[in-house]
């Protein structure tokens, strides 16, 4: 293992105290564990609070999003490993305005169990809570299945679009239901070349050929759809954008916002050669597409790979895609 680290158990808290200590104008830590996120400057009173949580390993998700126009406070466990319930009711406790609070998260049985548990633990505070999950991933189960689905990077358009509609003053019920809607509107797919390391583990989390790459691998490296030789950029990204749109077909004035985002170690340009072709086919469809999104956004430690959101848009979905929003990962203005 090559790493820039010291102890691998202090892994996560020291990357916290980089992260707050090189963003004080965006980042706090609260609660009593050191491993809750809270926006710097919180919610106006009266603002409905939006929280998240899940494993490190995947800046700018999860605590990387927390900031005006986004969320309000993040739960972060140890590396792919779910933070405690106590530490996802401190962020609610922190990211309550007195609006009640949205749990807005992946499809993980870890997460989903601890996040229950904390929402009975914030009855106490007199906090209402709703929840949204998301499951995007086409590759992790078929369409009759979707609720099995994984959550992968439409967590970034939910966590967008979820944050403006509180930032309008939309109540508890309104934020919910956006979020909903743009949960229930995204479709990712992504493929891997090369696996990447858990600090504490030591190891790679899975082994793959040079020669070879799997299609429809998760975050985590849970299996994909199929491994073989190392596709050419057009082919790999003509398959993805054909699961994509054999899940969601796209018809002619659709608008769509698209991400074409890096797993951790896949470059720039080698993003934007993808995205020429995901462009092409949307044009193809008859799609417009609205703001796209070529970069880091949600990631696998040092995993070559790449994936691939689409999300629907309606005017009220734009609306608050287009919303001013501020962190040190993405700014909108």
């Amino acid at each position: 293992m090559k790493k820039i680290l010291n102890n691998p158990v202090d892994y996560v808290d020291e990357m916290l105290a980089g992260l707050t200590a090189a963003h004080p104008e965006f980042y706090r830590l609260a609660g009593d564990s050191g491993r809750v996120v809270a926006r710097a400057i919180p919610g106006k009173p009266g603002k409905v609070g939006i929280v998240t949580g899940g494993g490190s390993g995947h800046l700018p998700v999860f605590t990387g999003y927390v900031g005006p126009g986004l969320l309000d406070a993040c739960a972060i466990g140890d590396v792919f490993a779910s933070p405690s319930a106590e530490q996802m009711a401190d962020a609610m406790r922190a990211a309550d305005s007195g609006a009640g609070v949205l749990r807005l998260y992946g499809n993980y049985g870890g997460d989903i169990m601890n996040f229950d548990m904390a929402g009975d633990l914030v009855e106490f505070d007199d906090i209402r809570c709703t929840t949204v999950i998301l499951a995007d991933d086409v590759a992790s189960a078929p369409p009759a299945e979707a609720a099995k689905r994984r959550g992968v990077a439409g967590m970034v358009y939910a966590f967008k679009i979820a944050g403006a509609a509180a930032e309008a003053e939309h109540d508890l019920d309104g934020v919910t239901r956006v979020a909903q809607k743009a949960a229930d509107a995204c479709r990712s797919v992504g493929a891997a070349l090369s696996p990447c390391t858990v600090p504490q583990a030591g190891k790679p989390t899975f082994t793959i050929a040079e020669d070879e790459m799997e299609m429809g691998m998760g975050i985590h490296g849970e299996p994909g759809v199929w491994r073989g030789k190392l596709q050419t950029a057009d082919a790999i990204a003509g398959e993805m954008i054909d699961r994509l749109l054999s899940d969601m077909p796209l018809s002619a004035g659709d608008r769509v916002s698209v991400m074409v985002n890096s797993l951790g170690a896949t470059p720039p340009e080698e993003l934007y050669i993808l995205y020429r072709i995901v462009k092409a086919r949307l044009d193809a469809a008859g799609a417009e597409v609205v703001m796209p999104l070529v970069g880091r956004y949600a990631t696998s430690m040092e995993m070559t790979g790449v994936s691939f959101t689409l999300i629907k848009l309606d005017a009220e979905l734009e609306g608050f895609l287009k919303a001013p929003c501020d962190c040190a990962f993405w700014s909108v203005k």
